[in-house]
């Protein structure tokens, strides 16, 4: 290109990204408020969430006409046997040609990899591979494949938050907070279940219900959902049987406890099948093996194992079918889902979950009719407790599956049975393998994760590295009037309480003040006298075991002594070790010269 040219293009490039900058500047230089902030870029990455979830079903509906509706519009009708297995088999290897071409090196663009951006990397996600990942799931779910579609939305409204974030070059902490809100929306707008879409960003994607991050998840949720709604219609992602319920207490009590403890060892079933078959390099051929192998259980399934590349559970269909015809069929889906994912194909687990589940109960319901047939159970019902406790079992989100299930079928009378079911699913599932679909993914790359925290890099830490030396120490002898006099407005919400010789005695909390300056009598009292019981922590402990003791004990903070002699040093809470946690991970991963 001529010099002349370049210049052209390039000086009105410099001016706008110039203009561009100083907008940044001037907008981040606004006192304005964190919240208002946070809830406007929530309902835009809710908007640019719902309609990448439009956007993505208009490509697995173009996917399916390629590889099915347009070749059979004009070839002579042949079995499913011979067909199936060869188109299934070209979409799978176009999938894995797309990933490598565009997005080489990429394995992950994943719900579990989600996970690990946001406590390793800020919840940075590059566009380029979430959009490549997600037209390779449209391609493998448009041709036959057995996977989700919530895996790949995901992960496409997390990069819309994240670049959102990049673009007014927002901090971690902000990031984090709209790579959750736009995993939010996708779910909600996928499944038409915007609390579902709420917790499952929650509990998966930012690792915990922190109260902070739940107003604006649920804003973008509620935005996808009302978009979605507008574009795709308001009905649920499948359809629910006209009939099902319980008619004895009984079976909440019995039956539903059982299923539970099926569920939970189907579950383990299928984390251990789908990691045995995974590779981690995968060739053309085996990739074309795969899809073959597949199209394959799909035939034998007579189709019932997929849709029309949609979200596909034919409920309506279990209820006429026998249990050992149901059981195959959750079978078959486990390995065609693991064949899917671990041999090329890219998509999501979660919805697979919600199809193995459904087979699951729909057969345990079914074969408890068999045995009882005058007690007029209904197996949909199971079918759909079967679901929300595979979801629960399988990706270690129970509130999800239940919130999922619920939402679906608007029904509260079903929350009783799904409750139990899923409780005892969970606890089967735990007690029978270590891992569920998204944990195993990450340990198997040396990474432990633990309510949105890397297990391991806390482990390395103490809380010599973590201590609040700042803190306000109270002598015993302090009335309580005194300290709401010296501390009323201080940040401090623990205040240990110490003896001459600066050995602990207890501690009182920011509410207790609060409380003793409406009560003259608490008011009168020392700090001796009012302070509770606290748990100390040495400067030796690992912070992972700070962690743990703060969310068993409900505190805010501990005290922390020297040991033996148990003089008070200073105190450590949540606050103190996220910074250090933080600090550590910006060193480990360079993103302070990024």
């Amino acid at each position: 290109m001529p010099r002349r040219a370049r210049r052209l293009i390039f000086v009105p490039q410099r001016l706008a990204e110039n203009a561009w900058d100083q907008f940044v500047d001037w907008f981040n230089a606004l006192d304005l408020s964190e919240n208002a902030v946070l809830l406007a870029f929530a309902v835009a990455v809710g908007a640019v969430g719902a309609l990448g979830v439009v956007g993505f079903y208009k490509l697995i509906d173009l996917a399916y006409a390629a590889f099915f509706e347009w070749p059979f519009s004009w070839l002579p009708p042949v079995a499913p046997y011979l067909t199936r297995p060869i188109i299934t088999g070209i979409a799978f290897l176009t999938a894995w040609w797309l990933m490598r071409r565009f997005a080489p090196g990429e394995d992950g663009m994943t719900v579990p990899d989600l996970q690990r951006r946001v406590v390793r990397l800020g919840g940075r996600i590059p566009v380029r591979p979430a959009v490549v990942r997600t037209v390779a799931s449209a391609v493998t779910l448009g041709g036959g494949g057995s996977v989700g579609s919530e895996g790949p939305v995901a992960v496409l409204g997390a990069a819309a938050g994240s670049s959102v974030s990049r673009i007014f070059r927002f901090g971690p902490d902000r990031t984090t907070l709209l790579v959750g809100a736009g995993a939010a929306a996708a779910i909600s707008a996928a499944f038409n279940a915007p609390l579902a879409g709420a917790f499952f960003a929650l509990e998966e994607v930012l690792g915990g219900l922190a109260i902070g991050a739940f107003p604006v998840v649920v804003v973008a949720s509620v935005v996808a959902a009302v978009i979605s709604r507008a574009l795709l219609g308001n009905h649920p992602a499948f359809p629910i049987p006209e009939e099902y319920s319980y008619r004895h207490s009984s079976e909440v009590l019995l039956a539903y406890p059982l299923l539970g403890v099926l569920v939970g060892l189907v579950a383990a079933g299928f984390v251990a099948i789908y990691f045995r078959t995974g590779r981690a390099d995968v060739s053309a051929r085996r990739t074309l093996a795969g899809g073959a192998l597949v199209g394959l259980i799909v035939a034998a399934s007579g189709g019932l194992l997929v849709g029309r590349g949609h979200l596909s559970i034919p409920l309506d269909s279990f209820m006429t079918m026998t249990w050992w015809a149901l059981g195959l069929l959750a079978v078959g889906k486990i390995l065609a889902t693991s064949v899917t994912l671990g041999w090329g194909g890219s998509g999501g687990i979660f919805t697979p979950s919600l199809y193995v589940g459904a087979a699951t109960g729909a057969a345990f319901g079914a074969g408890l009719s068999s045995l009882l047939p005058d007690a007029g159970i209904q197996p949909a019902a199971y079918a759909l407790v079967g679901m929300g406790a595979m979801v629960a079992a399988g990706t270690g989100a129970p509130i999800t599956g239940i919130l999922m299930v619920f939402e679906v079928t608007d029904d509260s009378a079903i929350m009783l049975p799904l409750m139990v079911c899923t409780a005892v699913a969970v606890l089967v599932a735990r007690h029978v393998s270590r891992d569920n679909l998204y944990s195993g993914w990450l340990r198997r790359r040396g990474i432990h994760l633990e309510h949105g925290l890397d297990r391991d890099a806390l482990a390395a830490l103490t809380v010599a590295d973590a201590v609040n030396r700042k803190m306000a120490l109270v002598p015993g002898d302090t009335t309580l009037a005194a300290m709401v006099e010296r501390h009323a407005w201080s940040d401090q919400t623990v205040f240990p309480v110490v003896d001459q010789q600066q050995h602990l005695l207890g501690v009182l909390t920011a509410r207790m003040l609060g409380e003793a300056s409406r009560d003259p009598v608490l008011a009168a009292r020392t700090a001796e006298e009012a302070c509770g019981p606290a748990e100390a922590v040495t400067l030796d402990i690992d912070l992972r075991e700070v962690v743990r003791r703060l969310g068993v004990l409900g505190v805010a903070a501990l005290p922390v002594v020297d040991g033996p002699e148990g003089r008070v040093l200073g105190t450590i809470g949540r606050a103190s070790v996220l910074e250090r946690y933080g600090r550590s991970l910006v060193k480990e991963e360079g993103l302070g010269n990024r």
